[in-house]
Formats: C-alpha cells, structure tokens, sequence
C-alpha cells in the first residue's frame, strides 16, 4: 500500500489540564528519584555512555521521504545517547526498555515547537517495536505507581484493569520487558509512537549493520566502549509511512504497524567512528547527560504525533525545565 497523507490527530477537550497533571506528577517523581540517586532525568535516568557520531542522509530517497531533514543528501554531526529506561539507577542485568537518543545537528528549518529555528533534529527509540499503552494515561498511571513500591503498583492495576486484568496486564508487561536484550549495538530500536514528515507520518526504526554478535556480558557501557575502541559502528534509520488508520492508526501507540503493509524504507545511516569513550559524568559524557533529548526538538516537518507524542511535550519540557537541561 503506497503512503498516505490523509492521517488525522484527535485531539481531546481536556488534554490541556490532563498533560499539566501529568507533568506535575513527573515532577514530583523526579525529584524523589534525585534525592535517592542524584540530579536527573524522570525516566531513562541511567545513561549507559555519550557518543559522537555523523547523520548522513541518503540520495535517491521516494517523494514521501523527501521532507524535512531527509529533503536533501546531507552529513550532519550528531550525538548519541544511550540509556536505560527506568526512573532509578539500577543494574543493567535487571528487566528494562532501553534507549538509543540521536540528536542531529546543523539542522535547517523552523521548529516543531513553533519558537523560531530548530536547534537539532532528535529521534529519541526504545528497543519496543510498538508503545506499551494506547494512550498516555495509562502509561502514566504505571510509572507513577512503580516508583513507589510494588504494593502500590498492584493496587493501581487492580482499580485501573480489575483482578483478572490486572494479571494479564502483569503477564504482558512482564514479557515484554523480559524479552532478551543482546546489546545496543546488536538491536534495532524504533520511536514506538510515529511523527509528521511534511504531509506524511511515519514511525522510525534503527537497524544495526552487519549484524553484530550479541554482548558478551550484560555491561552495555564495557560492551559499547569496547566495540568503539576497535571499529566504527554503522545503523541503517529507517521510515515506515501511515497508510491508512485501521493497519497504522495515529492515536493508538499499542499497534505495531504490520510491516507487510507498510514497509521500512532505508533513508539515512549513522554512523559511529573509533573513538574513545569519555568516562562516566566526565567531559563529553557530562554534556550530554546535562542536554535536553526531547522528540518535540525537531523540524516542524517532523512533528510529533498521536497523543503520546503531544504529552511528551508538556512533560519534558517540565522535567528539562526542572533539572535545568541545556538543548544542545
């Protein structure tokens, strides 16, 4: 099926006050979180390291990619965050969603925030192929009830989903952040929830090259450094466009859209040269812990979409705001 630019966001009357709440709330939990682990993020505290690499647009792409940061072959510098996704510190053998951010630089356009130029196009992937929730109150519901103990996570279920959703929600959530994890620079990681391109939407998935062995041990920070110290590091960035809203629906972030009906087009590659990586919280690794990744830091060619992606707005900006992010 050929893309399509008839996608459309339904946007709520309460969204407004409902984000609000939702920031207040990650606030709040941010800050608890600082207190028992130091200054940081709400979520994807831990970040495993900071990278430099080059965004180099391809030529030769399809009229529906041709939009925004992909209308023309270029080589952009870019950084690379690498993260867990949990609001605490942890192990990195424990069950998690891990992230991969990009924050493309020397961007050219206005912003998706509506605030003048863009200071950097960001892709900010998770190594789920689709959302966890439809929407954002339920994801929130569960992160908010998860910092505090698992009593209190039980019981927001219980009251969200009754017992016997409860159980299968447990059973689902679980698998999920079970599944095995080979190493970031083994897997693909995808922006879950889809994005404008001009007319179009999409959704984004990397893809490593050459299909690298998995890690060797569940260190992704020795892991990554070691790979780095020895030979570049190479991703396919992929688009995969909206086609219609029962396959590749705007709002609900849960569906995985079929690949089948809409396939994954090759439009970029990053690239990551030998380099040596600076140690933890200090030089380049200290710069981008303290830098806003943000998917509303874009192209407004590029705007995000679907009511995830609008809450993301409202809640990271607050958190930036709270622990005083710098956006590049």
């Amino acid at each position: 099926m050929s893309p399509s630019t008839q996608w459309k966001e339904r946007i709520a009357a309460n969204e407004a006050e409902r984000y609000e709440r939702y920031a207040r709330d990650f606030a709040r939990m941010q800050e608890n979180q600082s207190r028992r682990f130091g200054e940081g993020r709400a979520l994807h505290r831990k970040q495993i390291l900071a990278a430099k690499a080059s965004f180099e647009v391809l030529s030769g792409l399809p009229e529906p990619a041709r939009q925004g940061l992909f209308a023309a072959p270029a080589t952009h510098e870019a950084w690379v965050r690498l993260s867990n996704g949990s609001a605490m510190r942890q192990a990195d053998g424990k069950p998690d969603v891990r992230g991969f951010a990009i924050k493309a630089l020397g961007v050219s356009g206005p912003s998706a925030l509506g605030n003048g130029a863009a200071p950097s196009q960001d892709f900010l992937l998770i190594n789920q192929s689709a959302f966890g929730f439809a929407g954002a109150e339920d994801f929130v519901g569960l992160v908010l009830a998860a910092s505090t103990s698992g009593g209190a996570l039980l019981k927001y279920l219980v009251g969200r989903y009754g017992l016997i959703g409860a159980i299968g929600f447990l059973v689902k959530f679980a698998r999920a952040l079970g599944k095995p994890f080979r190493g970031f620079a083994s897997e693909s990681f995808y922006s879950a929830a889809p994005l404008a391109c001009g007319p179009y939407a999409c959704r984004v998935r990397l893809v490593p090259l050459n299909d690298p062995p998995p890690a060797p041990s569940k260190d992704w920070r020795l892991d990554f450094a070691g790979r780095l110290a020895k030979a570049p590091l190479a991703f396919d960035f992929q688009l995969q466009f909206f086609v219609d809203e029962a396959s590749t629906p705007i709002e609900d972030a849960s569906v995985d859209w079929p690949e089948a009906v809409a396939p994954y087009q090759t439009v970029a590659r990053l690239t990551l040269p030998i380099q040596e990586i600076a140690p933890a919280g200090q030089g380049f690794d200290a710069e981008v812990e303290a830098a806003a990744f943000d998917p509303w830091m874009a192209l407004a060619d590029h705007r995000p979409l679907g009511d995830v992606m609008r809450a993301r707005k409202v809640v990271y900006f607050r958190s930036e705001k709270e622990r005083g992010a710098i956006s590049n």
